[in-house]
């Protein structure tokens, strides 16, 4: 039966997405603007809404629209907090209220910006508030609870027009036995300090009853702040855990571009998955016991958000740098921001010791299991580029797996060409040190850039695996290592099957690959199920409604109930038997030659 549960668990664990920008945090602001000083009520928690209030004087003219996010850096989804924003009002420096008006979903227009001195408004929580559309994904998004708060910049604060690139200081009124976990530093007078609206945006907080760990790792202190509902999970246990994985990434990228990092971990109900940032990633999941396998797949994640340090907070396009929060503007290379990152996250640990081939490669498998799922003729270029709208959104999560594959192919032809001695990580490596924080690539001009760098059959790479939707060439590249891949293997055995396979490419439960024998039922490709016999069915309770599928026999029936544009439909369906095939087998080749044996060797090693 193919429900593959492990398959599911990997699709909502893996939406870490990028929110890189580029500055430095400790740089000190050129030239005197108006000050702006916002300040947050976290002691008046009780209607799910955070009471910010911004002083500020030295308003113009043009700084009369006050702008929330439409979006934010590297969720790929329309947000429009606006939303959630309710009693917005400005005042005089004598408390009078000005007039002020809703322009559109996002924006509120000043009447007199000149004579601002304060502005108040009250901004929704997006956990517990309901939306028919576009719901905030819960790592981006903020919760309000009586004994901590989740803030994402994005979804609290906003800007006035002219003033994104201004510096600001933020004011925590909270409890005082709170915790406070952030990457942002203070001044000598406690508030929080951010050289830009992109600045605290890059930068969640999370605080109330956490518990803490430090370390110092090579000259870079790493902290972890955890809120864990029940108290089953530490800081002190999860550092443990994270010693080995930043030995790992420490050796693959030579040394860490960052003097600090901060790990902020929520357990809870939810498993949403993790978003990074410049200096710091938050981490929204469920709450469990921490066993060995659990501990292993929180490491894996943050694995992969910690890498981003390098892509792309050190190498990224101005579209990154200059990011659009009005309106949502994709870049063309996610293939570097999140495919290579979540290359990267899995090869560290390959060369570090931390999993060994065998393990690699079954991680490798589940990747094409994704892929398989999912449009194969949607080239990653398309996918990049089509990532805000529904229907990009439905392929999004293949970034992950089809995107990650894409860049160890990759790996593989740049270690062909030059003889073993410079893979991606070397390239990556390169380039991080030609751009850095402060320098941005020509988005339109990339692809052209790292061909130069590297050799001309690199170009041809990204037209046909990147630009375009040809099929991967697995046996031919792992071939060079001296590994085999076989795409099937017919076994003759036959099992009981559903005849399909589950995935949550856009944070709902969809089907795909359906046999020719459902298909008589009206069982679409991409349908969305939302019950199971009557149980309405989340991501949340998937694992265990699919799960009870499982006692079904082979002509047994059972009810779905799937939406289809905006319509929902119950459809009769029955467990079928079909062949056992086993898909995407890798297995090293005892009879390799010695060329492709000491190519092998060295794309397991840092070179």
């Amino acid at each position: 039966m193919n429900t593959n549960p492990s398959y599911m668990k990997k699709i909502i664990a893996a939406c870490g997405l990028a929110a890189m920008l580029s500055f430095s945090p400790d740089a000190t602001a050129a030239g005197k603007g108006p000050e702006l000083t916002y300040t947050i009520n976290l002691n008046d928690r009780a209607d799910d809404h955070f009471k910010v209030t911004l002083d500020v004087k030295g308003l113009k003219a043009e700084n009369n629209i006050f702008q929330f996010a439409a979006t934010a850096p590297g969720t790929y989804q329309t947000m429009d907090i606006g939303r959630f924003v309710k009693a917005f009002k400005a005042y005089d420096k004598k408390g009078r209220e000005l007039e002020v008006k809703q322009v559109s979903t996002n924006q509120w227009q000043l009447s007199k910006p000149d004579k601002v001195r304060k502005i108040s408004y009250q901004v929704a929580e997006t956990w517990d508030t309901p939306v028919e559309d576009r719901k905030v994904y819960g790592m981006c998004g903020t919760s309000l609870e009586q004994d901590h708060a989740l803030i994402n910049g994005q979804g609290v604060f906003g800007y006035l027009k002219g003033l994104q690139a201004a510096p600001m200081r933020i004011k925590l009124e909270h409890p005082q036995e709170w915790l406070v976990g952030t990457a942002l530093k203070t001044d000598a007078k406690g508030y929080y300090t951010a050289n830009s609206y992109d600045h605290i945006v890059d930068s969640p907080i999370m605080l109330g009853n956490l518990t803490k760990a430090a370390t110092d790792y090579n000259g870079t202190t790493i902290d972890i702040y955890t809120y864990s509902k029940t108290g089953k999970i530490r800081s002190e246990d999860l550092m443990q855990n994270m010693t080995s994985m930043l030995g790992a990434a420490h050796k693959f990228v030579v040394d860490f571009p960052v003097d600090r990092y901060t790990f902020l971990y929520h357990f809870e109900d939810q498993d949403w998955g993790a978003w990074e940032h410049s200096f710091s990633s938050g981490y929204v999941m469920k709450e469990h016991d921490l066993t060995p396998q659990y501990a292993k797949q929180l490491t894996d994640i943050a694995a992969h958000e910690f890498f981003h340090i390098i892509t792309p907070l050190n190498i990224h396009s101005e579209i990154i740098e200059q990011f659009n929060f009005v309106e949502p503007t994709p870049s063309q290379h996610l293939w570097l921001y999140e495919g290579t990152t979540e290359w990267a996250s899995d090869m560290m640990q390959l060369r570090g010791g931390l999993v060994d081939l065998p393990a690699y490669l079954q991680d490798l498998t589940q990747k094409l299991y994704v892929d398989d799922n999912l449009d194969k003729n949607y080239s990653i270029l398309k996918l990049a580029l089509t990532s805000y709208t529904p229907e990009g959104q439905k392929q999004y999560g293949n970034i992950y797996n089809r995107g990650a594959v894409a860049a160890a192919l990759l790996d593989i032809r740049l270690l062909e060409l030059s003889g073993g001695k410079r893979g991606l990580r070397e390239v990556i490596n390169e380039l991080s040190k030609e751009y850095g924080q402060k320098k941005a690539f020509p988005e339109n001009e990339f692809f052209d850039v790292f061909t130069a760098k590297t050799y001309p059959e690199i170009g041809d790479f990204f037209n046909r695996y990147i630009k375009n939707a040809e099929p991967l060439p697995l046996t031919e590249y792992y071939g060079k290592l001296g590994i085999n891949y076989t795409p099937t293997v017919s076994t003759g055995e036959m099992i009981k099957s559903l005849g399909f396979n589950f995935g949550a490419p856009d944070g709902k439960i969809r089907v795909a690959n359906i046999h020719e024998s459902i298909k008589t039922t009206g069982l679409q490709d991409f349908d969305e199920v939302v019950a199971v016999n009557g149980t309405p069915l989340t991501l949340q309770n998937a694992n265990q409604v699919l799960g009870g599928l499982s006692a079904l026999k082979p002509g047994d029936a059972y009810k779905f109930t799937v939406s289809r544009d905006g319509q929902q439909k119950e459809l009769d369906l029955k467990m079928i038997e079909r062949e056992k095939i086993l898909k995407h087998r890798f297995e090293v080749n005892e009879q390799a030659t010695p060329e492709q044996v000491a190519l092998r060797n060295n794309w397991m090693r840092n070179l």
